[in-house]
C-alpha cells in the first residue's frame, strides 16, 4: 500500500514527471498570460476559462483519473517482469566490445563538459524520435491502433489525459523507454570509459526540463497556444498536438510529434496550428461507443487485438490451403 501511494504522489512531486505540481503550476501561469495578453479577456473571464468545470469534471476527465490510478497499480506489478536499461545495456555494451574496429574509450580523453552536453542531446534526441515513431506505428497499425484509441477517446483534455492510455500500451512505451537508455548508456560508456558517470545525469535533462518548464501540460488542455509559424517546424505547440486529438478527416495522422515537430516536418505529417476553440475531440462513433466506460477502455480492446489476429491468421491459412489444393 505504502508502495502504491508513493507510486501516485512521484508522478506530482518528481521534476522528471510530466504534471510535477510546479510545470502544472507554470502551465496555469503561461495559460494566463496567454488569455490575458492574446485573448484579451478579465482576470475573472480567463480564470473561469482556464478552470471550467465542465471540462475539468466532465465525465471523460473522471474516466482519466481513474486510468491514472488503474494503471498505477498495473504497472507497478508488471514493471519489474519487464527487460530494464540495464540489461539492454549490457547487451549493447558487450556488441559493442565484440567489434574488432572499436576500442574500449577511444574518446576518454574528450572533457567531461563536452561529455555531458552531447549525453544529454543524444538521448533527448534519441528519445523523442523513438517516441514519434512508436507514436506513428500506433496510428497505423490496427493492433497498436486498438490500444491506442484508448488515448484518443478522450473528449476533454487535462494534464492527467496523458495517462489515459490501455496498460498494454504503457508496457510498449516503458520498453521502449529501457531501450533508448540502455542505447545511450552503453554507447556512451564504451565510447567515453569512466571519464563521466553517465548515470548521474540520465535522470536530468535540461531539454525535457525545459520543455516542461514551457507549458507542456498545455498541450493536454483547451488552452490553444499556438506558436509562430517557422517555430512549429521545429517544436510542437500545444495547439498542434489539440489538432491531433480531433475528429476532423484533415487533422488524421498529423502532429505525432512528443517535443519535436522536426520529425513531422521530415516525415509529411507536419499541420500547424489553427484555432482549437471549436475543435470535436475523440474518436468517431463508429470506432468506439461509450468511450469512457472502463469496459470499453480496458476490455474492448484486448477483444480487437484478438479479432483481428484471428481474421489474419484465418486468411493465410486459407490461403496456404488453396496453394496447397493447386499442387
Amino acid at each position: 500500500m505504502i508502495d502504491f501511494f508513493s507510486t501516485i504522489t512521484e508522478h506530482f512531486s518528481d521534476p522528471r514527471k510530466r504534471v510535477f505540481l510546479g510545470y502544472i503550476f507554470l502551465s496555469i501561469i503561461i495559460a494566463l498570460i496567454w488569455l490575458l495578453a492574446k485573448k484579451k479577456l478579465s482576470l475573472k473571464d480567463a480564470l473561469r476559462y482556464l478552470f471550467n468545470k465542465s471540462i475539468l469534471f466532465s465525465k471523460s476527465s473522471r474516466s482519466d483519473f481513474k486510468l491514472f490510478f488503474f494503471n498505477r497499480i498495473f504497472l507497478m506489478f508488471v514493471s519489474p517482469l519487464l527487460v530494464t536499461q540495464l540489461a539492454i545495456a549490457t547487451v549493447i555494451y558487450h556488441f559493442l566490445q565484440s567489434i574488432s574496429w572499436l576500442e574500449f574509450g577511444m574518446f576518454v580523453e574528450t572533457p567531461k563538459l563536452i561529455i555531458v552536453g552531447t549525453f544529454t542531446t543524444f538521448i533527448f534526441v534519441l528519445d523523442d524520435f523513438t517516441k514519434f515513431i512508436i507514436h506513428r506505428w500506433m496510428h497505423k497499425w490496427p493492433i497498436l491502433w486498438s490500444l491506442h484509441k484508448v488515448h484518443h477517446s478522450a473528449t476533454t483534455l487535462t494534464p492527467l489525459t496523458i495517462y489515459r492510455t490501455h496498460p498494454l500500451e504503457g508496457v510498449v512505451f516503458t520498453i521502449r523507454g529501457s531501450f533508448t537508455q540502455g542505447i545511450s548508456i552503453s554507447t556512451f560508456v564504451f565510447c567515453f570509459g569512466n571519464n563521466v558517470d553517465l548515470y548521474t545525469v540520465i535522470g536530468v535533462n535540461v531539454f525535457v526540463f525545459c520543455f516542461n518548464v514551457a507549458g507542456s501540460n498545455l498541450r493536454h488542455s483547451h488552452i490553444g497556444i499556438r506558436y509562430w509559424r517557422w517555430l512549429e517546424y521545429i517544436i510542437i505547440s500545444p495547439a498542434q498536438h489539440q489538432l491531433h486529438h480531433s475528429v476532423a478527416i484533415r487533422h488524421y495522422d498529423k502532429n505525432f510529434g512528443a517535443t519535436l515537430a522536426v520529425w513531422d516536418w521530415i516525415f509529411g505529417s507536419l499541420n500547424h496550428s489553427e484555432d482549437t476553440e471549436h475543435l470535436t475531440l475523440g474518436v468517431k462513433e463508429k470506432d468506439i461507443s461509450e468511450p469512457h466506460s472502463l469496459h470499453t477502455l480496458y476490455v474492448k480492446p484486448i477483444r480487437e487485438i484478438y479479432t483481428t489476429i484471428r481474421s489474419n491468421f484465418s486468411h493465410l491459412f486459407t490461403y496456404f490451403k488453396a496453394k496447397t489444393d493447386q499442387h
